[in-house]
């Protein structure tokens, strides 16, 4: 009912159009130098995403422009060459391996675009508009050398009338496009085309979602407006046109079961009898047909609300439908290894969406990215809670934890506000989208009591997500989010907003045949897991903990870092190529969607922790000779002392100091027996902080950085670690240093009231599932 799929062929012959390709499909080819999905085989020049781009307003008389088009790159200032040095899939952006390209390009570039066509005949007064989905960032497009529009953003869907610029026969669309990262851009950086690392990736300059052509009436139909209204039974259509009568028709599964007639710009109210709710449980869509003069275009709807209100503790939680639900989703960043922000075909933009649900969510978050169009089209058939964020600028300064930041300037403020605005305007319709988030962690905020009013006015009927994991101002939106990484927080509602986890986990997991970069061991950020059972058990223990902040604590939602890699982030559940699923699906989705989870690790400790009783270790906090951490190493000069070695002073109260350390590094070693038979599954307990490098019998089995200020930490060891474990004596050595502390700035060790601590020892671990 709802494939809204049509043939790119039957239209061009419908429209009687003829498309001039620059090269065959033999000229083409992927820049194969990094991993790609399984979709990027199913890439073909003559027929790239040939699926109608705009789900919400479709009409039949349309051309699919993408494919391959004449391209160059010249200086920012330069005019337009006369000769292109290439040719470019469309849509995919320069930097990326399907365009044919895989280029990098910077502030100082301008990219030029260029292909032909022969127009249709145009009767009765009839227009030709030309599609953009979106490009980035700054765009001029002219037809035949005349300039038929510009266009300022990277999110935003636009079109222009090209009529009055078409002359008989071939004619020639050039796209011009400069990229100077001043905008809303995400985790868009120009420099990790070719240094990828921590939490910014690859940016996307130029086209990179559909560009088509439609044939439309003189008085035609520019947009609509659908809101839904589920305790009065009706749906309000809004049809946004110069002029004329329209009418419109819900319909069932081809059954009409409403219809009405109103003026255009005004809302149309339709009853929608014995509705069916829209839920990610039943996700049902009506259709709706529109028609007003010679223009029909076809649309849908969900009858779907989402509201606030007390549950039965008196915790504010999210409505949906009126019944208070819980939000369990990953973050979605949208990023594509072969395709950069665009997928590389429709069925891959859906396979994220069908995993999501198959882990066990209802809910997705879409971090500082906009998709397109079919991607929400996919949420609402799919059925999946959106929170939408807005891609984050550098329009405002000065943020903090604690204060609000203030624009950076007039014009980058007024571009910001522009596209959230846009971007609210564009997918207001999608029943699947139910959150607004402004800005992300302080990323270019400012103004927040203003901009959420801003908008709240453009759209009062879904929940306002001010600043997901940072500062906010009283009683500023309807959610108090917060943000923990390698673990999770408890959030509780306030009067007037609901709590949620907005972002929590980032556990990794190194695929090592399906990396960004090839060789890479470690995640860019928040740790990496010894295996998939590391992995696996530290995402339960922390839905484990999520359920609790729900029960207790009233939290409404938490959002895991994340559904895939990206780039050299490597805490995805699936690779970056979507070829590795990294864990149990069902065994995630019962913890995420049912909360029922497998009975936690055992684990006997061989080599016991100054936890219970303090443990003797050799130590010295000067620099030892070379082989001090093998066995048999002379260690008498060594002082001798009990666990836990540490400051006085720290943070971590479950921590007791045997022995006093103040300096900067120390050295420890401790010799211990283990019996006949190997170990199933050695772990390693420590407890540290800053950063340790611990050896097994002169190995280097693994290091531990930037703190752990909490409790004791089981980490299973590496395999060639657990290997250099025997039967007999075994020499256990850590180097630890509290050089990452902001203590430092504290050159008198007496003063310098830090949080620093060493102790470890050795378990076997034995796991249920």
């Amino acid at each position: 009912m709802h494939s809204r799929k049509t043939s790119t062929f039957a239209l061009t012959l419908l429209m009687g159009m003829i498309l001039t390709a620059p090269q065959a499909f033999c000229d083409w080819k992927p820049v194969a130098d990094r991993i790609m999905t399984q979709w990027a085989d199913d890439v073909d020049p003559d027929n790239v995403l040939p699926e109608y781009p705009r789900p919400q307003l479709v009409r039949s008389n349309w051309v699919n422009l993408n494919g391959l088009w004449d391209y160059s790159v010249t200086p920012k200032d330069a005019s337009q060459p006369i000769e292109f040095e290439g040719q470019i899939l469309v849509p995919f952006c320069i930097e990326s391996a399907l365009s044919g390209v895989k280029r990098k390009f910077t502030r100082d570039d301008r990219l030029w675009y260029s292909r032909s066509f022969t127009a249709p005949p145009l009767t009765s007064g009839e227009r030709l508009r030309l599609n953009f989905g979106a490009v980035d960032y700054e765009t001029a497009v002219l037809v035949n050398g005349q300039e038929v529009g510009t266009q300022v953003g990277g999110y935003d869907a636009f079109s222009f009338d090209i009529t009055d610029a078409l002359k008989p026969g071939e004619n020639t669309l050039v796209v011009s496009v400069t990229d100077d990262q001043s905008g809303p851009k995400g985790k868009q950086k120009v420099g990790a085309f070719d240094n990828p690392r921590f939490i910014f990736y690859t940016a996307t300059s130029g086209i990179w979602q559909t560009v088509w052509l439609e044939k439309v009436p003189a008085s035609h139909i520019g947009s609509l407006k659908i809101t839904p209204d589920i305790d009065k039974g009706t749906v309000a259509v809004t049809v946004k046109a110069s002029s004329g009568t329209a009418q419109v028709s819900v319909k069932d599964g081809g059954k009409t079961i409403s219809s009405a007639s109103g003026e255009a710009g005004e809302p149309i109210v339709l009853e929608v009898p014995d509705a069916k709710l829209w839920s990610p449980e039943s996700p049902f869509l009506y259709d709706l047909e529109i028609e007003l003069g010679e223009d029909r275009v076809s649309s849908y709807f969900g009858m779907r609300k989402i509201s606030m209100g007390k549950d039965e503790k008196g915790h504010l939680r999210p409505l949906l439908n009126n019944k208070p639900i819980f939000m369990a989703g990953p973050l979605d960043q949208g990023y594509w290894p072969d395709g950069i922000y665009t997928a590389p075909t429709d069925e891959a933009l859906k396979f994220d969406l069908e995993m999501t649900k198959k882990f066990g969510f209802n809910t997705t978050r879409k971090h500082v990215k906009i998709e397109p169009a079919r991607w929400f089209y996919w949420c609402d058939k799919l059925g999946l809670l959106v929170w939408q964020d807005m891609p984050n600028g550098s329009a405002g300064k000065d943020a903090r934890g604690f204060q609000d930041g203030v624009p950076r300037s007039k014009e980058l403020a007024g571009q910001f506000e522009l596209e959230m605005r846009e971007m609210i305007r564009e997918h207001y319709n999608h029943p699947s989208v139910i959150m607004w988030v402004i800005f992300n962690e302080a990323w270019g905020q400012y103004d927040t009591p203003r901009l959420t009013e801003m908008a709240r006015k453009e759209d009062p009927t879904r929940l306002i997500n001010s600043g997901s994991g940072w500062f906010l101002p009283k009683d500023c939106g309807d959610v108090i989010d917060r943000h923990k990484y390698k673990g999770t927080v408890p959030v509780a509602p306030e009067e007037k907003r609901i709590g949620t986890l907005g972002e929590f986990g980032g556990f990794g997991l190194v695929a090592a045949d399906n990396q960004w970069v090839k060789g890479q061991t470690e995640s860019s950020v928040y740790g990496t897991c010894t295996d998939q059972r590391d992995f696996e058990n530290l995402y339960l223990n922390a839905w484990r903990k999520v359920d609790e902040h729900d029960r207790m604590d009233g939290t409404s939602a938490a959002i895991y870092t994340q559904l895939t890699d990206v780039e050299t982030e490597v805490n995805g559940l699936m690779s970056y190529d979507r070829k590795v699923i990294k864990a149990d699906v069902e065994l995630f989705a019962r913890a995420a969607a049912q909360r029922k989870f497998p009975k936690q690790p055992t684990i006997e400790m061989l080599v016991p922790t100054s936890q219970e009783t303090p443990q003797e270790w050799r130590y010295t906090d000067k620099q030892p000779a070379e082989g001090w951490n093998q066995p048999g190493a002379d260690l008498s000069a060594w002082k001798k002392g009990k666990g836990v070695f540490g400051h006085k002073f720290h943070r971590n109260g479950s921590i007791k100091i045997g022995t006093e350390w103040k300096s900067l590094d120390l050295w420890v070693v401790r010799t211990f027996e283990l019996p006949e038979g190997s170990l199933k599954r050695p772990v390693l307990r420590i407890a540290y902080d800053d950063n340790a490098t611990v050896y097994l019998n002169g190995i280097e089995a693994l290091s531990v950085k930037k703190g752990n200020n909490r409790s004791y930490q089981d980490i299973p060891l590496p395999a060639h670690a657990a290997r250099a474990l025997k039967p007999g004596t075994n020499t256990l050595a850590i180097h630890v240093d509290n050089r990452k502390s902001l203590n430092t700035r504290q050159p008198d060790v007496e003063k310098r009231a830090g949080s620093q601590f060493i102790d470890a020892g050795i378990g076997e671990e034995s796991m249920e599932w």
